[in-house]
């Protein structure tokens, strides 16, 4: 059984300052929430073995804020894929990375929450409740099987 960690980057900017999607930063909220992700992982004694990030800036501050908080001096490993990701190319993504213990991805909606319903439920095409920095802390087998993970705890803002 392995933990793992989905987080939805925190509230970001609705413009960035180059004009792309890609990089809206974090605002002021998002970058209380993303602390907050942090000191509520921390206060519940997980530490991730690994980080999966979208290469996105406002995923990578909030990666990078939640390390922070935790006292882990490491880098996220980018990952392009999540940018878009749809639950499959998400679960290939996890699998290949089945040797951490508890592993942390940190992405986008509608591929975290959709990603959360598949493995919890079984279905991915009515899955909500994955606001800005929300959390979902599952336990789950490797290979991945849709509605065989359990949901150990969630957290938002």
């Amino acid at each position: 059984m392995h933990d793992l960690l989905l987080l939805r980057h925190a509230a970001a900017m609705s413009e960035s300052p180059d004009g792309r999607d890609s990089g809206r930063p974090l605002g002021p909220i998002g970058i209380k929430e993303a602390g907050a992700a942090g000191a509520w992982l921390r206060g519940h004694g997980v530490l991730p073995d690994r980080v999966l990030c979208s290469p996105a800036r406002r995923a990578l501050m909030t990666a990078e804020i939640v390390l922070a908080e935790l006292g882990i001096d490491a880098e996220p490993v980018l990952e392009d894929a999540i940018y878009d990701a749809v639950p499959g190319t998400l679960i290939d993504l996890i699998e290949r990375h089945a040797d951490a213990g508890t592993l942390l991805v940190v992405g986008h909606n509608p591929g975290m929450q959709q990603l959360m319903g598949l493995l919890t439920a079984g279905v991915s095409t009515d899955a909500r409740g994955m606001p800005p920095a929300g959390l979902a802390w599952l336990r789950a087998s490797v290979p991945l099987l849709p509605g065989e993970a359990k949901l150990h705890a969630f957290w938002s803002p």
